[in-house]
């Protein structure tokens, strides 16, 4: 059995290896009952009792056959932007008799993983690893990197590889002359926290595109009581607001009624004091109606007098679900 994979990496950072985001398995060096293109997948992998492939049993991760040469495998991702790695998780989900009893990774910036000037790092020596288990390591580098070399001894199944830590801000963005989208994960917005997501994933709202269907967005449970439900965004530059967009695409019979934005402007506060409503927040933009499965843009003309943000809360009426929210806006020094 799988142990509790309930983590501060996979909670408090981005995933940089996602394929939602558009993280990519560019290579392998052997995938012979298993692609190596499920090793990044989103979803948790899953087991089928039954199912069979023309290379034997079927399993929802990346997996080589067995070698008999004395050396190992390995497969490379390309992040879906650069960035400092914090933490890892090498998900060896329902490989039991087949994943590779030891792991190491390392890391690498370049446009080109097959660029010969640039070297890879080691992140993680090689390590033991568990059987059908989250094996959760910290990493303690502060470089930026754009690629990750997963290594295994000698052979066998990973179902997921999670690269968690905090893209890398393109400073070009700070002298733009178009709108930035402040929000985004792959510029550094995140998610603090919210007072419900009982379906769906949060951080997808942050994500760039549309939402594929109605569990790809962040979900509220069905209110039985007063009040609302919120979610509070970390903008990734402190920044003037000068549109917001809010998408209840594949929402129609569960999509909020209304909604209200607010913002702060504020330094080194702690989360828990954001999420107890303990900084001054002020209101950007004031209560809309909302419709289904809808791209709804409010510009400068719909938002309130503001100055500079570092953090956004929206607020959903009374409950619901949305599939993306955006602020775009400029940077501000300070």
């Amino acid at each position: 059995m799988q142990e509790q994979k309930d983590h501060p990496f996979s909670t408090q950072l981005v995933n940089l290896a996602s394929s939602k985001l558009g993280g990519v398995v560019v290579y392998a060096t052997d995938e012979f009952f298993a692609s190596k293109d499920r090793l990044i997948k989103d979803e948790d992998p899953i087991f089928i009792t039954d199912k069979y492939d023309d290379h034997g049993k079927w399993m929802d991760g990346w997996e080589s056959r067995r070698r008999r040469d004395g050396g190992y495998d390995y497969s490379i991702i390309k992040l879906a932007t650069s960035g400092i790695i914090q933490g890892v998780d090498i998900n060896t989900a329902h490989f039991t008799g087949n994943h590779p009893p030891y792991a190491s990774l390392e890391a690498m910036l370049s446009n080109d993983f097959q660029d010969k000037s640039a070297e890879w790092v080691e992140i993680l020596p090689k390590t033991k690893i568990k059987a059908d288990s989250h094996n959760f390591f910290k990493i303690k580098s502060k470089d930026n990197f754009s690629f990750i070399r997963l290594n295994i001894f000698p052979d066998g199944g990973v179902a997921r590889l999670r690269t968690y830590g905090r893209p890398n801000w393109n400073e070009t963005n700070n002298h733009s002359k178009e709108l930035v989208e402040l929000t985004s994960i792959l510029n550094g917005g995140y998610i603090v926290g919210y007072n419900d997501a009982h379906y769906g994933n949060p951080w997808v709202i942050l994500a760039p595109g549309r939402g594929e269907n109605m569990g790809d967005g962040w979900e509220t449970r069905r209110r039985r009581e007063l009040g609302n439900d919120w979610i509070i965004v970390s903008l990734a530059k402190r920044g003037k607001i000068e549109q917001i967009e809010i998408d209840t695409a594949y929402f129609k019979g569960n999509y909020p009624d209304r909604c209200t934005v607010e913002y702060a402007d504020i330094k080194d506060v702690s989360d828990t004091k954001l999420l107890k409503d303990k900084v001054g927040w002020k209101e950007l933009l004031g209560e809309k109606k909302l419709e289904m499965d809808c791209v709804h843009n409010f510009y400068r003309e719909d938002l309130a007098h503001q100055g500079p943000a570092t953090h956004l809360r929206l607020s959903i009426y009374p409950d619901g679900g949305i599939s993306r929210f955006r602020a775009f806006g400029s940077v501000v020094d300070g």
